[in-house]
């Protein structure tokens, strides 16, 4: 009990303390910024990535931001100030009734915009809107559409990922959620195009560009011909993604002629020695605690079979978005295939591994539709050539990739990493690293299902070398060109997925004393390759 009161009134502590420098450095910018009144601004518009802490994201668009000024460039931040009914983090998914938390993150605002350009946008409700949503039901509502704008299939994605669900219920609680999506996409939408039309930017930069309110953001700039930028997680520590393209893609451009010197080579070879060895993070998550081996129950139970076929899941609120569904309509339907092949294949032994994160602890990440429901509903772990490997048990991927005749993933990273270790990778859903030839990628589902066959039936399955290669030549640019490290600014906070602020200097951000702000300016300001 003692050393828990400790630990809270440790982080009050830490709060506080991170609520001040937050404060003192948006006041020391806004003190010191000299914006080149030649130029046209630049809006930034983050709501959906933190509400009153900062997250990895909330950190990355404030520090861009904070660069351009102190870069001489106009910013202009578009902030919501209970500007919709229903925002996505706001969402309390036991209780829809329940209205988002706008006093704390109105308050985080005044912190991190104090001193700065500001338009603040409050909610508006729409008689007719209203009217026109009165009594739709779930299947009317995704694909809803009003004064030519498809709202059902732009809220969508939000809704889901919020969720946690691939399937949306067909309830109350569901189709009020919904409603109160379009509304509030509807109405920041108009509000953001009014900015956009008066202060006339050269360009925005926006958070995700899924989530709804910065979705209609991206498509107000598309409509007047206005750069949108957005960002994401990148793939080292304290990194981010920046690119005119969708983030939540990673659309990364490869020169055909770049191939990797010794020194890079062995920098990619250090990064994958760590990396199967599970000693890395993603957004500031550790998903391997501990990594076990294949222990003698499961070689003895193998042994009985003619081979292994790993089957690779994803958490679903990344499988749940508009980039994977490409081949299946989602995952759990490449689920539904492959057990039709499980069961028309009784030699093989097929490991069939939820994603380690897909019901991580003590958070709200925790998966409403898993892959760990699927197995129980469908019967699936009572097959006698099934194993399953539930999220929570540590065992290594990369054993099982070792043993496997080949891999089926559906868009996670361990598809690309599997091809590293030379193993042959069926892949059934659009991944990043698919926009290179990298693994075997079917695009129907009666081809994904032949070229299971053809792999269960061949004594051997030829990986051409160009997969190699890509996967090399793609995880570099992924790894050391395209991510923008923010360390120098940012350190790790005790709750999890937040982050706080270093101490530094204001000069710090500016474009002439950091790589990353240049990097990030130029690419803004002069469309230049956002690349370290």
């Amino acid at each position: 009990m003692l050393s828990r009161l400790k630990n809270r009134s440790y982080t009050a502590w830490l709060g506080a303390q991170n609520r001040l420098r937050l404060t003192r450095m948006a006041r020391n910018v806004a003190a010191v910024e000299q914006p080149d009144a030649a130029q046209q601004p630049v809006v930034f518009f983050n709501a959906s990535a933190r509400l009153g802490n900062l997250s990895l994201n909330a950190a990355f668009s404030l520090l861009a931001s904070w660069g351009l000024r102190m870069g001489e460039v106009p910013v202009v931040y578009f902030v919501c100030e209970s500007g919709m009914s229903r925002c996505v983090l706001g969402t309390d998914r036991d209780d829809h009734t329940q209205p988002p938390p706008c006093e704390r993150c109105i308050a985080q605002s005044k912190r991190q915009y104090a001193g700065a350009n500001v338009r603040r946008f409050t909610y508006q409700a729409d008689p007719a809107l209203a009217a026109a949503l009165d009594g739709l039901s779930l299947d009317e509502l995704n694909t809803f559409s009003y004064q030519d704008e498809p709202l059902g299939e732009i809220v969508l994605p939000a809704l889901r990922w919020i969720l946690r669900r691939q399937h949306l219920t067909d309830d109350a609680a569901t189709r009020h959620l919904l409603r109160e999506y379009i509304f509030s996409a509807y109405h920041v939408g108009h509000q953001f195009a009014a900015l956009l039309d008066e202060v006339q930017p050269q360009a925005v930069v926006l958070f995700n560009g899924i989530m709804y309110p910065e979705a209609m953001a991206r498509r107000e700039a598309k409509k007047r011909g206005i750069r949108a930028i957005t960002h994401e997680v990148s793939f080292q520590p304290f990194s981010a993604f920046f690119t005119e393209g969708q983030a939540t893609a990673y659309p990364i451009d490869i020169p055909a002629d770049f191939e990797l010197s010794p020194e890079q080579n062995a920098t990619l070879d250090a990064y994958l020695e760590k990396r199967f060895q599970g000693q890395f993070t993603m957004a500031g998550i550790r998903f391997w605690p501990e990594m076990q081996g294949l222990d003698a129950a499961f070689q003895e139970k193998a042994a009985a079979f003619k081979q292994i076929v790993p089957v690779f899941t994803n958490v679903i609120f990344d499988t749940s978005q508009v980039h994977a569904n490409t081949v299946f309509t989602h995952m759990f339907a490449w689920l539904d295939q492959i057990l039709e092949i499980i069961r028309r294949h009784p030699e093989t032994l097929f490991v069939i591994r939820a994603h380690p994160d897909e019901m991580r602890p003590g958070t709200q990440k925790q998966s409403r539709e898993s892959v760990r429901q699927w197995v129980a509903d469908n019967g699936v772990a009572e097959l006698p050539n099934v194993i399953f490997i539930d999220s929570q048990e540590y065992i290594s991927s990369y054993a099982l990739i070792q043993q496997a005749k080949f891999v089926m993933v559906y868009n996670s990273s361990i598809g690309l990493e599997a091809t590293l270790m030379g193993a042959a990778v069926l892949c059934g859903g659009k991944a990043r690293f698919t926009q290179y030839p990298t693994v075997f990628f079917p695009q129907t589902p009666d081809t994904y299902r032949q070229q299971a066959e053809d792999f269960l039936a061949a004594e051997q399955i030829e990986v051409p070398a160009a997969f190699m290669r890509n996967a090399r030549r793609f995880l570099y640019y992924q790894n050391f060109r395209t991510a923008l490290p923010f360390g120098d600014y940012l350190h790790a906070h005790p709750r999890l997925g937040y982050v706080q602020l270093k101490n530094f200097p204001v000069e710090k951000l500016s474009p002439e004393r950091s790589h990353t702000i240049q990097v990030i300016k130029n690419g803004v300001v002069d469309d230049q390759p956002f690349l370290v």
